[in-house]
């Protein structure tokens, strides 16, 4: 029963008729594409295909839960798409190419940006993201906008990732029982289950890269300032970014390519220009050959069977010619200080900037302040039937960011992660840094929370570095990701390094769809042998 089950929802997204070939829904956008230029397929149809597909898996079917709206004129913009590349202008890599924001992101295409929140039911702003703008005049097409951990996972202390109010539980395509993880989960999961070419993520930590190592697809967080985050529901302007989830790294770097750029209206973005190259063209698969990379594992020991899937990683890495180096690893005390220093802050800077942006929301929305939202979701009984909101009590009674106190722990926790960085980069000459990006996927757990294996996400976060995820393997059919770290901007480099090992692995795997890991022929029969 297991395999007709996935390899119905694996059937061609569209038939070529004309060619005779058909076009898988994991075909990456590189591939449809060339689809698109062969006159294969239109933007039209793979729009259709995939709003089909959404219907049949996301809504039905296993019933996902990663899509949270559709752009209602998505097959309009395709088939103005088509009309361009009819008339010879095709506008990049890009054109005609589905994507799929996460809810926190504004489009002007009539959807509410709710970041999960009811509260926000009425936030529809008529806004494009900066972001947003960059897409649509790269030609690709806004499908619509994926499920999140209701406001990106910064209410309670005990949330459960990729629940929000507005969409309900994210699940993994992998084992529906388990975390697509969090903030990010419907755009982790809506790659990872074909229902768009690409998707965009944010993160503040770890928002981007855990739902990408979880649900078996690649995941970048830039460097803090190469990507805009106007028109992005805030957390904190010292370490908001939005970033590319997508299946293959070429694709991260061609969405990368669109999305990064200085704008006007957030100053953390003024070297973008000046810093951003075409990060496409870097790749090269053989990028790994002498390069050093320094090997960190900041969790040895929770899960020897992730430490046993990561050396078989770090084999792979050796093969393609890496010359690997057992770091110095910053000291456990220094680490807990600077997940200390920034939880602190970002308790500070959430109630500043989460307050500016909702004083340029639409009239519609009533809740105009974090103290009206925490009204707001006790007067509401669908936001707490699981969880409080302690994190936004706790943000409501922190001092203004003006506060000397909360700059100087800024200062420190920004100084203290740089400082584990750095060090270990210069310390050994390092192109790189390698670490597990995280333990296979928990079950969700709404009754004693979720568990959490633990990353290395805190202190590229907290220094504003890149942070790059790829697939690297599985435990018992659930994905795992190796995280590639480095200095500030340097995304080329990461991206070439994770190109080079996605090459010579090809780890990604297309999910099953399994209600748990024990619906695995192999572990059914050793549960139940007789």
């Amino acid at each position: 029963m297991i395999r007709p089950i996935a390899a119905a929802l694996a059937l061609a997204l569209v038939s070529g008729a004309a060619h005779g070939q058909t076009l898988s829904p994991y075909a990456s956008a590189g591939e449809q594409q060339a689809a698109m230029t062969d006159g294969r397929v239109t933007s039209e149809q793979l729009v259709r295909a995939y709003l089909d597909r959404i219907e049949r898996i996301d809504r039905a079917g296993p019933k996902l839960n990663a899509v949270i709206a559709l752009n209602s004129h998505a097959l309009a913009d395709a088939r103005r798409l088509d009309a361009e590349r009819r008339a010879g202008k095709v506008r990049g890599p890009l054109h005609g190419v589905t994507v799929l924001l996460k809810d926190n992101i504004e489009s002007a295409d009539g959807t509410a940006t709710t970041a999960g929140s009811l509260a926000l039911a009425a936030n529809v702003t008529g806004r494009d993201a900066p972001i947003v703008k960059r897409l649509t005049d790269a030609g690709a097409v806004i499908l619509g906008k994926t499920n999140l951990s209701e406001w990106a996972n910064f209410r309670s202390t005990r949330s459960i990732s990729g629940w929000s109010a507005v969409g309900g539980l994210v699940r993994n395509p992998y084992s529906l029982d388990r975390t697509a993880c969090g903030s990010s989960a419907g755009s982790g999961a809506a790659a990872a289950a074909g229902l768009a070419a690409l998707t965009l993520g944010t993160e503040t930590d770890g928002s981007v890269t855990c739902p990408a190592s979880m649900t078996g697809i690649v995941g970048l967080k830039p460097t803090v300032g190469l990507v805009s985050r106007t028109y992005i529901v805030p957390i904190s302007a010292e370490q908001d970014t939005a970033g590319p989830m997508t299946r293959t790294v070429a694709d991260a770097a061609a969405l990368l390519n669109v999305i990064a750029g200085t704008d006007p209206l957030d100053a953390a973005t003024a070297e973008a220009d000046a810093r951003k190259t075409n990060y496409l063209t870097a790749l090269n698969p053989a990028a790994l050959k002498g390069a050093r990379i320094g090997v960190w594992m900041p969790n040895r020991g929770r899960s020897p069977q992730t430490d046993a899937a990561f050396e078989v990683a770090l084999k792979a890495l050796e093969a393609q010619g890496a010359i690997l180096v057992q770091v110095k690893a910053p000291e456990t005390s220094v680490l807990a200080r600077i997940g200390a220093l920034a939880g602190e802050c970002l308790r500070i800077e959430f109630k500043a900037a989460l307050d500016a942006y909702l004083a340029s929301t639409p009239a519609a929305v009533t809740s105009r302040s974090l103290e009206a939202l925490i009204a707001f979701n006790r007067a509401e009984p669908r936001e707490m039937p699981m969880f409080a909101q302690e994190i936004f009590e706790a943000a409501a009674a922190k001092p203004p960011i003006t506060d000397p106190a909360y700059l100087q722990k800024r200062a420190e926790a920004r100084m203290l992660a740089r400082a584990a960085l750095d060090g270990m980069l210069a310390n050994d000459r390092l192109d790189a840094i390698v670490s597990p990006s995280n333990g296979p996927a928990s079950i969700v757990d709404p009754v004693n929370g979720g568990s959490f294996f633990g990353s290395p996400s805190t202190p590229p976060a907290v220094s504003g570095y890149p942070h790059l995820t790829v697939p690297s393997g599985d435990i018992s059919g659930i994905p795992l990701g190796i995280s590639f770290l480095g200095p500030a901007w340097s995304e080329a480099k990461l991206l070439a390094l994770g190109f080079a090992f996605e090459q010579a692995t090809h780890a990604r795997r297309e999910p099953a769809f399994l209600p748990n890991v024990g619906a695995r022929p192999e572990i059914g029969r050793a549960y139940d042998p007789r």
